[in-house]
């Protein structure tokens, strides 16, 4: 019996996933939770095969949370499901230690089947991220670029960035101007917007 624990913070997402992994006579969910914050406490706990985890929660982001399982319970396999196929998202799961990457809406038997191939120490990849991403090549974002990138998705100015990062205002409009070359954009919002679509922040 491979045993599971799922973290999606849509509960109607999160029941629909344990309903149908649950009839697979092979599998069995032993802890459900809502937040990436609660992954690691559940997981300590019940020792799962797998853990399922949606990238965009509140509290840890499922990428965060692939490193924590990664380094405390090596034994525990980490299958990111998200809704967000996004190249960067998928780059930075493989780094954070993550066996496998699909996105929500592959069929219930492919999901299965999935976390059948990563409990067994197989990878498994959505093949037309894995395409993307060999084309994409690598995240060019330093991380004080993606910092900065983060602070300015909302038409932060430069000053107010550097408040909040603790960093000069000439040192983050540097930073800045160096992403939106990077990320071939014309201002630091349309910067930032890219690259969160490529999944990069």
């Amino acid at each position: 019996m491979t045993t599971l624990l799922l973290a999606d913070d849509q509960a109607l997402v999160r029941g629909a996933m344990a309903a149908l992994l649950g009839l697979e006579e092979d599998l069995e969910v032993v802890a459900e939770v809502g937040a990436g914050d609660e992954v690691l406490e559940a997981a300590l706990r019940t020792r799962p095969d797998v853990a399922v985890l949606d990238v965009e929660m509140p509290g840890l982001d499922g990428i965060a949370v692939a490193a924590q399982l990664t380094e405390q319970l090596p034994d525990t396999r980490v299958l990111i499901v998200t809704t967000f196929g996004r190249p960067g998202y998928l780059r930075r799961a493989l780094e954070a230690g993550a066996s496998g990457f699909v996105v929500k809406d592959t069929p219930s038997e492919e999901l299965a089947e999935a976390v059948r191939t990563v409990a067994r120490g197989g990878r498994v990849v959505d093949p037309s991220l894995a395409t993307e991403v060999v084309v994409g090549g690598p995240n060019p974002l330093t991380d004080r670029e993606r910092e900065v990138l983060a602070e300015a998705l909302d038409g932060r100015s430069a000053p107010a960035i550097a408040a909040r990062v603790h960093l000069s205002p000439g040192t983050v409009r540097n930073h800045l101007s160096s992403a939106i070359g990077k990320t071939g954009s014309s201002n630091k919002v349309e910067a930032a917007r890219r690259a969160q679509d490529l999944g990069w922040l």
